[in-house]
């Protein structure tokens, strides 16, 4: 309880999201390898739209509460609910690029809103 009251709303936001990644049988990002296949689950802190090599492609980063993660659609300018602040689920396979997690073009699923 006492940790409770002496910790931070980042720490505490970081611990509810690292439950919800057990609850839902995801991987913790800082556990994820190059060349994994995985499920992790976050919050969108940014998307932003960073064309690669000519080509669009839409950029999120999910946090899970112990690491950031890079999710980019290539080809794409916009996904409907894909915005900063919403929570979704995530697989598919992670590479390294500039020394950050990323997932191409993922199965992804939104969490519904208000039930987050």
């Amino acid at each position: 309880m006492l940790d409770r009251l002496s910790s931070t709303e980042e720490e505490l936001h970081a611990d509810e999201l690292q439950q919800a990644a057990e609850a839902a049988g995801c991987t913790r990002i800082c556990d994820c390898d190059d060349r994994q296949i995985v499920k992790v689950t976050g919050t969108l802190r940014t998307v932003t739209l960073r064309p690669r090599a000519g080509v669009p492609a839409l950029e999120a980063e999910l946090f899970d509460g112990s690491a950031a993660l890079d999710v980019v659609w290539l080809g794409r300018r916009s996904i409907t609910g894909i915005e900063p602040g919403r929570k979704l689920v995530a697989s598919g396979r992670v590479s390294m690029s500039r020394g950050r997690r990323v997932l191409f073009n993922p199965k992804y699923e939104l969490r519904p809103l208000g039930q987050e």
